[in-house]
């Protein structure tokens, strides 16, 4: 086996095990834990928005900018409150950059400023979400009144809109309307009631009942008025509705479903686990039964993909498997986040540095965005949910494996073939040691006795009946 060939057969082995080794160590750490590389990750993709990584994920999707920027400072809140609070500074700071950000003339930009409310529900969800993760971040009795005011104010303006509106889903855009972003602006009050709770009557009584949350009655009139407007195929939250109505314009996909799973745990537990069971069993599938992964349309339907999708290969999209790890966590579904993490870190091809983590080579920096964000989730406003029946089965990791260790065997199969011929060859060629001539015989060119080859010639002459 030549060097070369030999040097390949070697790299190969090692990226089959390296691929086994990601397929087998855990890469999440659940709620409470920090996920590994994540803080690397985030090192990665703060320096890559520094060098431009917003402006070219702006290029391939109209909210790319803003999401590079949003989910970097939602990641670095979620790492941050698995610290003690008084170790808090860094992801605080980092928080705070990505809020100044979105609130820049670049972060507003895309949207429309003559809608209610302003910038429309998507902007205006994404960017109050994570003002409450800044102030919960800070301890309570230490919080910046200029950003507690701030969230109270912006909070209150979500709140108007939604007891104004004849719909549960406010637009986005002018004339466009996707649920996911209003459950995500309502997922904000929730926050907003948790964080900032209403203070007692002045002079009443410490037996009297606290004060209900502020915004109780906006979020039980939406979950009213979402539970009769469900996707009639899937009883799901649709994916696009009539802005006028919020009747169910397309039915549910997987790119909206998985953030709405990530956020409706927050805003309704009890309703949110019925819809990320009926999500998980519609949705979630396994391809050529190599892992689990995420189909952009329910079983049983096809459809094309979008700038929201990414290409469909075999039905799934990989920015919904992607965001599905974390609605998986935040449900507790601990066996179903695992496997779409491992599976993630076998084909995204992490590139690590002591300093830094970046999939796909770092070629996507809003990638790792989303899967930062995905890797740290957990809810913010209600308690942990207990898990949920499990659906991943333990063997899932074995076909995988199997297509590791084949690879990992293909640059020693042509010297595993040729060993026994060469074997052979080598037996074949060892003969029986010839017998010398003795005393004044005499012998053939070939070392034999005449009488030797006459006898080969058989018939008569072996016998000496012929000369």
């Amino acid at each position: 086996m030549g060097i070369a060939r030999r040097v390949c057969a070697l790299l190969l082995t090692a990226a089959a095990l390296l691929g086994a080794v990601r397929l087998v160590v855990p890469a999440t750490a659940g709620p409470d834990g920090e996920p590994p590389g994540v803080a690397r990750q985030l090192a990665f993709l703060r320096a890559a928005l520094d060098d431009g990584a917003g402006e070219d994920a702006q290029a391939l999707f109209p909210e790319g900018w803003f999401f590079a920027h949003a989910l970097y400072g939602l990641a670095c809140v979620e790492l941050g409150l698995r610290k003690p609070a008084g170790q808090r500074a860094g992801e605080l700071r980092e928080a705070r950059w990505a809020l100044a950000r979105l609130e820049s003339p670049a972060g507003t930009a895309p949207f429309d400023p003559g809608l209610t409310p302003a910038y429309g529900i998507f902007w205006q969800g994404w960017t109050n979400w994570l003002r409450g993760g800044v102030v919960a971040l800070q301890p309570a009795e230490r919080r910046d009144p200029a950003e507690v005011a701030r969230f109270a104010d912006a909070s209150a303006a979500i709140g108007a809109a939604f007891d104004a509106s004849g719909t549960p889903y406010l637009a986005a855009y002018p004339g466009q309307a996707w649920p996911v972003d209003s459950t995500v602006a309502v997922a904000s009050l929730r926050l907003h009631d948790a964080l900032l709770p209403a203070a007692p009557s002045p002079g009443a009584p410490s037996t009297e009942a606290p004060p209900p949350p502020r915004f109780a009655g906006t979020v039980a009139r939406w979950l009213d008025g979402v539970r009769q407007r469900l996707d009639p195929r899937t009883g799901l939250l649709p994916h696009r509705v009539d802005p006028a109505t919020g009747a169910p314009a397309e039915v549910a996909r997987a790119t909206s479903q998985s953030v709405i799973q990530r956020f409706l745990v927050d805003v309704d537990p009890a309703f949110a686990r019925a819809q990320y069971l009926t999500f998980r069993e519609r949705f979630v599938a396994s391809p050529l039964g190599l892992g689990p992964a995420v189909r952009e349309y329910p079983d049983g339907t096809a459809g094309p993909g979008d700038v929201d999708s990414g290409p469909l290969l075999l039905g799934v999209s990989l920015s919904a498997t992607v965001v599905t790890l974390g609605a998986a966590q935040s449900q507790g579904d601990a066996a179903l986040a695992g496997a779409l993490a491992n599976y993630g870190d076998l084909v995204g091809l992490p590139v690590d540095t002591p300093a830094t983590r970046r999939y796909a080579f770092g070629v996507l920096p809003v990638g790792d965005a989303f899967l930062a964000w995905s890797k740290t989730a957990r809810p913010w406003v209600a308690d942990q949910p207990d898990p949920p029946p499990a659906t991943v089965r333990w063997w899932w990791r074995l076909p995988l494996l199997a297509a590791l260790l084949l690879v990992g065997a293909l640059g020693w199969l042509p010297e595993l073939v040729r060993s026994p011929a060469r074997a052979a060859r080598r037996r074949g060629a060892t003969r029986r040691p010839r017998r010398s001539c003795r005393g004044s015989s005499p012998c053939s060119r070939r070392g034999r006795p005449p009488w030797s080859r006459r006898r080969r010639r058989g018939g008569a002459a072996a016998v000496g009946l012929l000369p």
